[in-house]
């Protein structure tokens, strides 16, 4: 009888705990960095050590169009009076002297040129002129940092910033932030990945620059969860590129304790048709007689306690550790 009880409270238990997991994301709940030492190659690790899996090359500045607010600097190859500074009004517009008002917003400063020297031309007051714009600030866009940062949102900036500056100015990354950073631009659909490494000199080579109407993406790293009756229950990051198995996942929770009950563990797993719940006989697996398989992102290993008042009292301390999980990095 008291084998049947503990069993049905086992079943409830695995429900309620799907349900935090999953439909609260645990990520919710109370949230802290764990005490172990922070793996390399991830962005939380430090904005410092990364490299660009794809470089792109040209001026990024180049893509971005003249806007309301931007500060101009328009020079006249041999001209040094008609050289000057102007900010483009509410209508998108400047004055230059001898040709007055231009419109130029929403375009290139390569467009830009070509429209002021076909003035200039046209006018009558030079037959071959060669006009130079550049875009010293940038007055109507800022750069929007999402994803996994403390402070997502959009950061008003007149000018290019350095990539972490801009991580700084977001609050840094989250414990849940991943190796990879995505950015790109409102009028390209081109995406630059940059992925972070522990190789620090690649460090100034991930530190690019981002410009006015950029958007920053930090990726969620993938995690899985260990709870229940082990010495350190919580969720994991795991290092993508080399994934996690089963024993390496229970070694990082410090391993199960002296009450549990190892043949009974439970490996849930999400899929399209909802949570899959999976026995898992740990002690054939730390035996070598089971294979010790790969788990995925959000996959979690639920080791209970052993029959009895214990496996109760477990019970309920593990859904208490899993409302309120550490996510670690090792």
């Amino acid at each position: 009888v008291m084998n049947g009880s503990v069993r049905i409270r086992e079943r409830h238990f695995f429900l309620a705990l799907i349900a935090l997991l999953w439909l609260g994301e645990i990520a919710a709940c109370q949230e802290r960095v764990g005490s172990v030492v922070a793996a390399p190659g991830t962005v939380r690790d430090s904005v410092k050590s990364a490299e660009i899996t794809k470089p792109t090359s040209g001026n990024p500045s180049a893509e971005l169009l003249i806007g309301e607010g931007d500060l101009l600097q328009i020079t006249l190859y041999g001209v040094p009076d008609f050289n000057q500074h102007v900010r483009v009004d509410s209508s998108g517009e400047i004055s230059l002297p001898m040709i007055g008002t231009v419109k130029l917003l929403g375009l290139s400063t390569k467009q830009a040129e070509q429209i002021i020297e076909k003035d200039l031309k046209s006018g009558g007051f030079y037959n071959n002129p060669q006009v130079t714009v550049l875009q010293q600030e940038f007055g109507s866009q800022g750069i929007s940092v999402l994803g996994e940062v403390t402070k997502p949102g959009v950061y008003p900036v007149l000018t290019a910033r350095k990539l972490f500056d801009m991580l700084s100015a977001a609050g840094g990354t989250t414990p849940k932030a991943g190796r990879d950073i995505l950015i790109s631009h409102r009028s390209s659909p081109d995406v630059k990945k940059l992925t972070f490494s522990s190789d620090t000199d690649k460090q100034m080579d991930a530190n690019v620059d981002v410009f006015p109407g950029d958007t920053i993406v930090v990726t969620k790293a993938p995690i899985v969860y260990v709870v229940g009756d082990v010495r350190l229950p919580g969720g994991f990051v795991v290092d993508k590129s080399n994934g996690l198995t089963i024993l390496q996942a229970l070694a990082l929770a410090q391993g199960a304790t002296t009450t549990a009950a190892l043949n009974r563990s439970k490996l849930i797993h999400k899929t399209d048709e909802g949570p899959k719940e999976t026995p898992i006989y740990l002690k054939k697996i730390l035996a070598g007689k089971a294979n010790d398989l790969k788990l995925e992102a959000d996959d979690i290993l639920f080791v209970p306690h052993s029959t009895g008042k214990a496996a109760i009292q477990g019970m309920q301390g593990a859904l208490q550790a899993a409302a309120g999980a550490a996510v670690y990095r090792f």
